[in-house]
């Protein structure tokens, strides 16, 4: 055997420990593939029904929120109808408000006249009655000093 085959055989050799080497790697690889086919395969099977039951879900989630929307329509349209009503009612108490005003400026007007002559009159009976009660204690003081200046005669 000459350099040249020997070289041959210790590259084979080597090429020989470098697959073994490189086989038991590859098939605790091909281990792992096959478990993540497996897990794969198991969340397909699973996730298919669940993905049904969503979509189930999404179209019930739909038909409702169909039925509250016609259900804010309704209640906007009756809205706009209390608003309405509501607008009425204003014009109308304005319209009270301001009848009320004029009703009170027409009846306040005679009334402070008769409420001030009243007033007139319980001050000029007041004054009166002051008047003569003044005038008979005038008087009486009166008698009393001619009554004391005829004693004192």
């Amino acid at each position: 055997m000459n350099g040249s085959e020997v070289a041959w055989l210790v590259l084979a050799g080597a090429f020989l420990m470098l697959v073994l080497v490189l086989a038991v790697p590859i098939l605790r690889l091909r281990h792992t593939v096959d478990a993540t086919t497996r897990m794969i395969t198991e969340v397909n099977e699973r996730t298919a029904p669940l993905l049904g039951d969503v979509n189930t879900t999404v179209k019930n989630v739909n038909v409702a929120l169909e039925q509250v929307q016609t259900s804010l329509d309704g209640v906007n349209l009756q809205l706009a109808k209390v608003d309405t009503m509501t607008s009425h009612a204003q014009n109308v108490t304005a319209n009270v408000a301001n009848l009320a005003t004029v009703v009170s400026a027409a009846a306040a007007n005679p009334l402070v006249k008769v409420a001030a002559f009243g007033y007139g009159v319980r001050r000029a009976a007041s004054a009166r009655r002051h008047a003569e009660t003044e005038r008979e204690v005038r008087d009486t003081i009166k008698q009393q000093r001619r009554a004391a200046k005829r004693g004192n005669r």
